[in-house]
């Protein structure tokens, strides 16, 4: 199981700010097969990113298998991406 709750991810540049992702929170079950659809700069890659354990939140929790991963070390990241994600990447 996959639970992401009110998962914000900002992006600073100096004094810019920008709000990729503002507040969202979805669960996926086991063997469920998902679709990311929106337009350009809703924050797709940047949910996609989150879900891959290659990036994280500035705010929320994410609950992978029970474990929170959204607070994790790099080094933890990497075991989590090795054993347990997968994507399937399309290109245009």
């Amino acid at each position: 199981m996959l639970t992401l709750s009110n998962i914000h991810k900002e992006y600073a540049s100096g004094e810019l700010r920008v709000e990729a992702l503002k507040g969202v929170s979805l669960s996926f079950r086991k063997n469920e097969f998902v679709a990311v659809l929106g337009p350009s700069g809703s924050g797709k890659s940047t949910l996609m990113n989150i879900i891959g354990c290659l990036d994280t939140p500035t705010e929320g929790q994410y609950i992978l298998h029970g474990r929170d991963v959204s607070r994790l070390d790099e080094g933890e990241l990497a075991l989590v991406r090795s054993r347990e994600i997968g994507f399937v990447f399309q290109s245009f």
